[in-house]
């Protein structure tokens, strides 16, 4: 597939020449002098904008399938997430029993094994969970919370912490200096999360090798200006990428816009932080053994908590841009190549040979058209 006569985003900006090849599933050439080969599809784009495939390193379910069931439900978000345009993402685990993370885990490493051939790709875990601090567990099930170690890891996941992308844990627990060094050592992203830590132990966190924090400001100490707190640290420490829920929920709209002002482009991560009820309508839902009540587009526990959202991508991109007021151009950014450099991903997020071939096409006033995956 070759397409035409589209505005590419190109990680920084729109370029209305260049034209993208889609081949075998992968970007194969770009350029502004390609030219159609022997019966290839010609999509003309009549001057809308291509974006890359988005990618979401914080997302729990999709479509009813919640990554603790396993293989059979990690493969079914692969193939639902892909007809929203994403091209790849993290599916994320909750406290819960070890075996039951054991078996979530090893649903992820099949599906990185033996990916689904019409689906978004796996990048690997982001275990959100059990490393965390009681008082801020938020929708997490902290009876199985604990201090963290590489040991406790190992068991966790089967012996086998490879499928392990990223990680949340609370700083302020015992043992998180040496889990962190051991964790990044070993190729993990740490991310600052579920967190009572002070903005000095923050800190101490990145000095440690942690360079994420998970849902900024949700979960954590608040923003005081004499005690500010992991999101005061956050913003401020140039080593952390920060994610932060775009639903207009979970943030107040000035939140988002000191996020993104401090930050910038290539720190600030869109996520969904996803449950099960995303894609589908209001109703009952459960996550992390917990009933959900989704109404009026909120996820919440019995007690009122918070419980994940029910976001996705394409609405995240269109909420920095027409409820946020962020320019298209930083917020194309947020919502694929920076997130894809949070967790170390070179090619998913972007528009260049290699890539995966999963991209979307905006009008004017951005609106989502529709997902292109070539042949």
């Amino acid at each position: 597939m070759l397409i035409v006569n589209a505005a590419v985003y190109n990680g920084n900006d729109f370029d209305r020449e260049s034209r993208v090849r889609i081949r075998n599933g992968r970007i194969a050439e770009t350029g502004k002098d390609l030219r159609p080969e022997a019966g290839e599809e010609v999509t003309d784009l009549g001057g809308h904008f291509l974006l890359p495939g988005f990618v979401d390193v914080h997302i729990h379910a999709f479509g009813g399938w919640d990554t603790m069931q396993g293989e059979e439900a990690v493969r079914a978000m692969s193939r639902g997430l892909l007809k929203m345009g994403v091209a790849a993402f993290c599916p994320t685990t909750m406290s819960a029993d070890p075996e039951e993370t054991r078996r979530a885990i090893a649903g992820i490493r099949a599906v990185m094994d033996r990916p689904e051939k019409e689906g978004a790709a796996v990048l690997g875990a982001h275990m959100e969970a059990p490393f965390l601090q009681e008082s801020k567990a938020g929708a997490q099930r902290k009876d199985f919370f604990t201090d963290p170690s590489m040991e406790k890891l190992k068991a966790l996941t089967g012996g086998d912490f490879s499928a392990v992308k990223l990680i949340t844990a609370a700083p302020e627990r015992e043992g998180s200096e040496t889990f962190i060094r051991q964790a990044t050592a070993a190729g993990i992203r740490v991310s600052v999360g579920h967190s009572a830590a002070t903005a000095e132990q923050t800190h101490r966190a990145a000095d440690w090798g942690a360079d994420h924090v998970t849902h900024t400001f949700n979960a954590q100490t608040p923003l005081h200006h004499r005690e500010p707190g992991v999101p005061g640290a956050a913003l401020t420490d140039e080593r952390f990428y920060c994610e932060m829920i775009c639903d207009g929920i979970h943030l107040h709209r000035d939140a988002v816009r000191l996020l993104a002002l401090c930050k910038g482009p290539d720190r600030a991560v869109a996520i969904t932080d996803a449950m099960e009820a995303a894609g589908l309508p209001e109703g009952e839902y459960a996550l992390g053994g917990q009933k959900v009540f989704v109404k009026k587009g909120e996820a919440r526990l019995a007690d009122g908590t918070l419980a994940g959202s029910v976001l996705t991508m394409p609405e995240a991109l269109g909420n920095l841009i027409h409820l946020f007021g962020i320019r298209p151009e930083k917020a194309c950014a947020m919502c694929t190549g920076t997130p894809a450099a949070s967790v170390g991903e070179k090619l998913a997020g972007s528009i260049r040979p290699g890539a995966p071939g999963v991209l979307t096409e905006w009008d004017a006033d951005w609106r989502m058209c529709r997902v292109l995956t070539g042949p």
